[in-house]
């Protein structure tokens, strides 16, 4: 008899358990929480962001003794346009997720050197201009000092930009677009001036291709103007061959006019701040783009802004 009502007594706890558990998972509060992760999840909007040093980050990069050696150094100084966003991921080096802050590049390509680039200017401007746009999830795949003929089926810091964005893919999101801003090492000299434009048209589309994504769009720099101490000689060659690309959904953001640092050719934080603008306002227009349109430094500023 006793034995009969200890197992009346359990079965009683276990079905009250139960019930207890299935309020719970049911509360208000529980389908809220499991609903943001799942649309979250849903509207991370993945954009990657490759090329050369500029887009890996110099902004704020000073030269500093350290140890009796000079190196160069980030001031660490963060503009309030580059501030942590809940809604802004990067993909961090080791291929997982986190809150993304600057410098974005960093343990991607450099690491006491690695500054501002404009990726987080770019993200939360848009978050600015439209709240709805949802969760941002930034892949830095930046290295610098790598000519063209680095960017090919093959070769490190290509086969590194396709394998980041297939990881970033599987968490769930969609690849909107890839910022791409390269050319600093081919207008030095060698040969990758001359067959500029032919490489990057190979590499545009062996990419999405690599991506199965035809019409990926890519947003592309075009280099602005050195200056001393920075030799650049070929520059105006380059500069001709990326405006010359004329493939469906590359649209051209040209970077002259944008203030470059004491070293001549890295931007400064400020200039990065500007560009990662140009780069939201772009992404936000897509609809009204064809490969011919060029985005430029004075659509967005006033022609007085160094005076």
């Amino acid at each position: 008899m006793l034995k009969h009502k200890n197992d009346e007594i359990i079965l009683m706890l276990t079905f009250l358990l139960l019930v207890s558990n299935l309020c719970w998972l049911m509360s208000p509060k529980r389908v809220k929480e499991c609903n943001t992760r799942n649309s979250v999840k849903k509207k991370v909007q993945i954009f990657l962001l490759a090329g050369q040093s500029n887009m890996a980050g110099r902004g704020g990069v000073i030269k500093k003794i350290v140890g009796g050696n000079v190196t160069k150094v980030w001031n660490g100084f963060v503009p309030e346009e580059c501030k942590p966003n809940h809604k802004i991921i990067r993909l961090n080096v080791a291929q997982k997720w986190e809150e993304a802050h600057e410098p974005l590049n960093y343990g991607i390509d450099c690491l006491t050197s690695c500054g501002l680039g404009p990726g987080m200017a770019f993200a939360n401007e848009i978050l600015k201009k439209d709240s709805n746009f949802g969760v941002i999830g930034l892949v830095p795949c930046a290295r610098g000092g790598t000519s063209l003929d680095k960017w090919r089926n093959g070769a490190h810091p290509y086969d590194d930009l396709v394998k980041r964005a297939n990881i970033a893919e599987k968490s769930g999101g969609i690849i909107r677009g890839l910022l791409w801003y390269h050319g600093e090492s081919d207008v030095k000299g060698g040969n990758g001036y001359k067959d500029y434009k032919i490489n990057l048209e190979k590499f545009i589309h062996d990419f999405r291709s690599d991506l199965n994504s035809s019409n990926l769009p890519i947003f592309q720099v075009i280099l602005p103007y050195p200056k001393k101490p920075f030799k650049g000689p070929y520059i105006e060659e380059v500069r001709a061959a990326q405006l010359a690309i004329n493939i469906s959904n590359v649209i051209k953001i040209d970077a002259k006019g944008l203030e470059i640092g004491s070293d001549g050719i890295h931007l400064t934080t400020s200039a990065q701040v500007q560009l990662g603008h140009m780069f939201a306002h772009a992404v936000l227009s897509l609809n009204n783009f064809t490969s011919s349109n060029t985005y430029n430094f004075f659509n967005f500023f006033p022609s007085n802004i160094f005076s």
